[in-house]
């Protein structure tokens, strides 16, 4: 969905999401993202699910953050003296996580912040307009953010 104004054209989008989770966590992902598509071309997103881990346990997800848009994403990339030929199609993404559980064994999580980088990954040589949401890929790294005291 698309609303135009003076400022430029604004995007409403809904998409579904899954996927696997490698790492402290293992398991199945899914859920559904909502991301609004500013006039920048920066996505707004907000992506909330759960995570089904392999030993039986349940993580409520909210992932919310940018995506950044393709020239900012470029930008970043060249600045970082990462090859455009493997940059082409993706983009960017910062995010924060919260988790929610009642396992005992991932509690830890239901206090923590977690920071998210990524990127989104679309197929290489498909038109935008082509591309379909299957052929999307989400690629998401996940670390809990550590707290530390502030100066006295």
């Amino acid at each position: 969905m698309e609303l135009t104004g003076a400022q430029g054209t604004e995007e409403h989008h809904f998409l579904l999401a899954e996927g696997e989770v490698e790492g402290r966590l293992t398991g199945a992902f899914r859920g559904s993202n909502h991301p609004r598509r500013r006039t920048d071309e920066t996505y707004a997103m907000s992506l909330q699910g759960y995570i089904e881990t392999k030993d039986g346990a349940t993580l409520r997800t909210d992932y919310r953050g940018y995506g950044r848009s393709q020239a900012r994403s470029d930008e970043l990339y060249q600045r970082e003296s990462i090859a455009p030929e493997t940059t082409k199609f993706r983009r960017q993404v910062v995010e924060f996580a919260r988790h929610l559980t009642d396992s005992a064994t991932y509690s830890w999580l239901n206090d923590a912040v977690c920071t998210i980088t990524g990127e989104v990954r679309s197929p290489v040589g498909v038109l935008r307009t082509e591309v379909r949401q299957g052929d999307v890929k989400l690629v998401f790294s996940v670390s809990e953010m550590i707290w530390e005291p502030p100066p006295e």
